[in-house]
C-alpha cells in the first residue's frame, strides 16, 4: 500500500514536498516512481528512485526543478518540487516502477495528492 500526502495550493515559483509512505514492502527492494495526471489526460511519469543505490531519473519537464529522495527506515519516498509552474497542477501519485505501464501492472495506487499551482 502507498499513501501520498503533502499536496496543496501554491503560487507559481513556490515549492511543495510530497511524501509517499509505503507499507507491505521494503523500499530498497523496488523502484518507486512519482506520476501525475490531469483530468482528461493520460497519467505521465514524473520520475523515480531506486532506494537500493540512490539512482534517480526524471522527466524532461521537471528535471532540475523536482528532486526525488527516500528514507528507507521511514519507508517514505519524497518528491521535492521547486519553481512550480501552473502546468505542474495535477494529482500526484506514487507507485512501484519507473513508467506507467509497470506501475499499472503492479496495480498499487494510492489516493493521490492534489497539487494546484496558481499563476
Amino acid at each position: 500500500q502507498l499513501v501520498e500526502s503533502g499536496g496543496g495550493l501554491v503560487q507559481a515559483g513556490g515549492s511543495l514536498r510530497l511524501s509517499c509512505v509505503a507499507s507491505g514492502f521494503r523500499l530498497d527492494e523496488y523502484v518507486v516512481g512519482w506520476f501525475r495526471q490531469v483530468p482528461g489526460k493520460e497519467r505521465e511519469e514524473v520520475g523515480c528512485i531506486s532506494s537500493s543505490d540512490g539512482y534517480t531519473s526524471y522527466s524532461y519537464s521537471v528535471k532540475d526543478r523536482f528532486t526525488i529522495s527516500s528514507d528507507v527506515a521511514k519507508s517514505t519516498v519524497y518528491l521535492q518540487m521547486t519553481n512550480l509552474k501552473p502546468e505542474d497542477t495535477a494529482v500526484y501519485d506514487c507507485a512501484p516502477g519507473c513508467n506507467v505501464q509497470i506501475a499499472n501492472a503492479f496495480g498499487v495506487w494510492g489516493q493521490g495528492a492534489q497539487v494546484t499551482v496558481s499563476s
